[in-house]
């Protein structure tokens, strides 16, 4: 980052992310805490509704195989999402509530575990788009919903290390450094 830019008010949010995936490029993985840096960040009015929004549409342009229920939640989130900017969201909230309820509901099944009832998640970029819609519609002052976004995009599982920053995490890492820089710019830009 340009040190002028810390004058404008940018934030070094995404050297810190940059530097997250150096780590997992050198020691194969980096602790999922380590996104903990955004908590700040999303602490500052207007950043968090795009991040879910971006987020969201990240999740939504995959093409991998689905049923026909989870084909058609993909479609309706294309459709709502078509040709919203995620840097300057504005989403139909109606149409985003029943998506995000009819989100819910799909993925609405939980098993008994010794500690308590844990959600079963058969569509992890479904539940993405959820919580992201949850995000903008309900909890756009919440940096640790942020936080929780951020984590569920980026991480990655592995047998080796289990849940965490790792392998294809870098890419996502990379893409949420520069989706933060551009907000940042775009912000300053245009208050």
């Amino acid at each position: 980052m340009n040190p002028d830019n810390k004058s404008k008010g940018w934030t070094d949010i995404p050297e810190k992310l940059l530097k997250i995936s150096a780590e997992i490029a050198v020691r194969g993985n980096a602790n999922l805490t380590r996104l903990t840096i955004l908590k700040k960040w999303f602490g500052h009015t207007g950043r968090l509704p795009p991040f879910a929004i971006w987020v969201a549409s990240r999740a939504i342009s995959g093409k991998g195989k689905t049923g026909v229920e989870a084909a058609a939640l993909f479609r309706q989130a294309r459709t709502l999402l078509a040709r919203v900017n995620p840097y300057a969201p504005k989403v139909d909230r109606k149409l985003a509530k029943v998506l995000h309820d009819c989100l819910q509901t799909f993925q609405n099944e939980y098993k008994n575990q010794q500690w308590g009832p844990v959600r079963i998640i058969h569509n992890w970029d479904l539940l993405l788009v959820e919580q992201a819609l949850a995000i903008y519609l309900w909890y756009s002052d919440s940096p640790a919903h942020g936080y929780k976004l951020a984590a569920d995009y980026c991480q990655h599982y592995d047998s080796r290390c289990g849940n965490g920053l790792n392998g294809p995490s870098r890419t996502k890492i990379e893409d949420l450094a520069r989706f933060v820089y551009k907000l940042e710019e775009m912000q300053e830009t245009h208050p």
